[in-house]
């Protein structure tokens, strides 16, 4: 005869107090990143709303820019406007896309009246345009006047999972300043402003580099990141009702 094994009661019990932890434990969690989703969604609106402002004010002189940065160390998104020579040898290529096609933007040293440099996103050129010979009328020479966004220096590579920055073959795929400055053959002790500046659409001679890449709309799908984890809170608080009203006695 087989007989057939029952859990005790005292087992039975331990089973379903430790079920309404690992519930009790899983609701939280996802309560948490749901309310998570509610803080990036407000941090990400104002970011928006600073964002459309800033980029609809008057350009400001590159003088009162720098001004800006001393005292805030943020200049980010605010028009600029500058003026200087393109010192065409330096440029800097940042692996990119732009409307679906691969290739780079263009960051080229503009030597400033005083000696000094900034670091200047003409636009983005094909993949296989990466080599400035190929595109020889965008290479404007003589002294050229600018309008376009000042751009932040990020304090350091965005994450773990970015490679890392190939300066000897000129391939960058993060926004580092001080390397870019570095390998563009600049002259010894040269001084480089401390922040970026993304040009404007206004074309260039022959089409490239295509001007006016800068980002502005940001994605914003805080909202739907929320109301998913509530919904999974609310969808597991659910059946942990439906499971302990039809649980065993464990008599």
């Amino acid at each position: 005869m087989i007989q057939e094994k029952t859990m005790t009661v005292p087992a039975r019990r331990s089973g379903h107090v430790l079920m309404l932890v690992l519930g009790t434990i899983a609701f939280a969690l996802l309560l948490v990143l749901g309310s998570w989703q509610v803080q990036r969604l407000y941090w990400k609106e104002e970011l928006i709303a600073q964002i459309a402002e800033r980029t609809k004010s008057q350009p400001l002189p590159l003088a009162e820019m720098e001004v800006k940065y001393r005292a805030t160390a943020d200049v980010d998104y605010w028009p600029v406007a500058l003026s200087g020579t393109f010192m065409h040898d330096g440029e800097r290529h940042f692996l990119a896309t732009w409307e679906g096609q691969s290739g780079f933007y263009v960051y080229t040293p503009l030597k400033l009246d005083d000696g000094r440099f900034v670091l200047v996103n003409r636009g983005f050129v094909p993949y296989d345009l990466k080599d400035a010979t190929k595109r020889p009328t965008g290479q404007v020479t003589g002294p050229v006047s600018i309008v376009g966004l000042a751009r932040n220096p990020l304090e350091g590579k965005p994450g773990s999972l970015v490679p890392d920055n190939d300066a000897a073959k000129n391939v960058f795929y993060w926004k580092d300043r001080d390397a870019m400055a570095a390998s563009a053959g600049l002259p010894a002790g040269a001084a480089v402003l401390p922040f970026f500046v993304d040009a404007d659409k206004t074309p260039n001679p022959g089409g490239l580099p295509v001007g006016g890449v800068t980002m502005v709309d940001m994605p914003n799908n805080h909202l739907q990141y929320a109301v998913t984890w509530y919904g999974l809170a609310a969808a597991l608080l659910g059946v942990m009702g439906v499971w302990l009203l039809r649980r065993p006695d464990g008599k």
